[in-house]
């Protein structure tokens, strides 16, 4: 079913920032990734094309990206597609603190490198992916703070970062005038650790933005795997067979809520409930399909009867 839209997809601030993102975005993590999403079987060049052209007629304004991403190569593939753009995009992108990077200069150095694949003056949010030592929180947070003053970067924002991690990033940045936008992590319905260690409630208390990747965890909550139809690849690895069993009673129950919402998919119920929950969801899209199906989690929501169903049904995977 293709999804149309009768109005402009909502949209909300990043963080205290002052930029509005679509309430879900589109990750690039598989846009030229042969690793993991075996990027040149089952999809390619056109594909991924395909998947930005139809989230933008979507409405879709938000797209993160990576330099880790295919070692550049998502970079490239959005850095391709925007000089056809006549719309606002907001772009987003992150910084690799790999351990040979041993100076606030290296992240400068990167974010030049990623304005270069993305054909940007500068980009809208910029990222530490993760926290990884040697260098302490609080060098990249001063980093980060430099890369907005120099006009590299209109927002910035941190990944994979503990409560801890990113309070200590926000109060650098707090001295400097500078807000911390949001902190990307994992979180959907069968990954709610952020629920439970407290960094979804002091995102919302500091008003910084929570970016969720993988909210179909994967693929695992499009319901269109199963024990008898694993994950492909390192997926798989991850997703076992048991995990496809135990999750099969959820992925009903999000058909059934669906079907309540004009036939809305387990994904989208999925996506929809990431929304209901305050944070961003920004699933991957290998294709045009992909992408449509994305579009048609907005504009909605779930009651909170359906939300609290879906939370006490997915309780053991959290």
């Amino acid at each position: 079913m293709e999804e149309t839209l009768d109005q402009q997809p909502e949209t909300i601030l990043l963080g205290k920032t002052g930029i509005q993102i679509t309430t879900l975005g589109v990750g690039a993590w598989a846009w030229g990734d042969r690793m993991f999403w075996a990027y040149g079987r089952g999809y390619g060049d056109e594909d991924i094309k395909a998947a930005f052209t139809t989230s933008l007629k979507g409405g879709i304004n938000f797209y993160d990206t990576a330099e880790a991403y295919g070692s550049g190569h998502s970079e490239r593939f959005l850095g391709s597609f925007l000089p056809e753009v006549e719309t606002p995009v907001v772009v987003a992108t992150k910084f690799m603190p790999f351990p040979w990077r041993l100076s606030k200069k290296t992240m400068v150095r990167a974010l030049r490198n990623s304005l270069k694949r993305l054909k940007l003056e500068r980009v809208d949010l910029y990222q530490v992916h993760m926290p990884f030592p040697p260098m302490p929180i609080e060098t990249w947070a001063e980093a980060l703070g430099d890369v907005v003053q120099m006009g590299l970067a209109r927002a910035v924002g941190v990944s994979n970062y503990s409560e801890e991690q990113m309070r200590r990033a926000y109060a650098v940045l707090a001295k400097r005038g500078i807000p911390l936008a949001s902190n990307q992590v994992l979180y959907s319905l069968i990954h709610r650790k952020v629920e439970h260690n407290g960094l979804l409630k002091t995102c919302q208390e500091l008003g910084i933005t929570l970016i969720a990747y993988s909210p179909l965890a994967q693929g695992v909550l499009t319901g269109k795997y199963s024990p008898d139809k694993p994950l492909p690849g390192i997926r798989g690895q991850r997703y076992n067979r048991g995990l496809l069993e135990k999750v099969q009673i959820l992925i009903q129950m999000m058909r059934e809520i669906g079907q309540d919402h004009d036939g809305k998919t387990p994904a989208q119920v999925a996506l929809n409930w990431v929304i209901c929950k305050g944070a961003v969801p920004i699933p991957g899209a290998k294709n045009a399909r992909q992408a449509q199906e994305n579009i048609g989690a907005i504009n909605w929501r779930l009651s909170e009867a359906e939300v609290a169903a879906l939370d006490k049904a997915s309780v053991e995977f959290s």
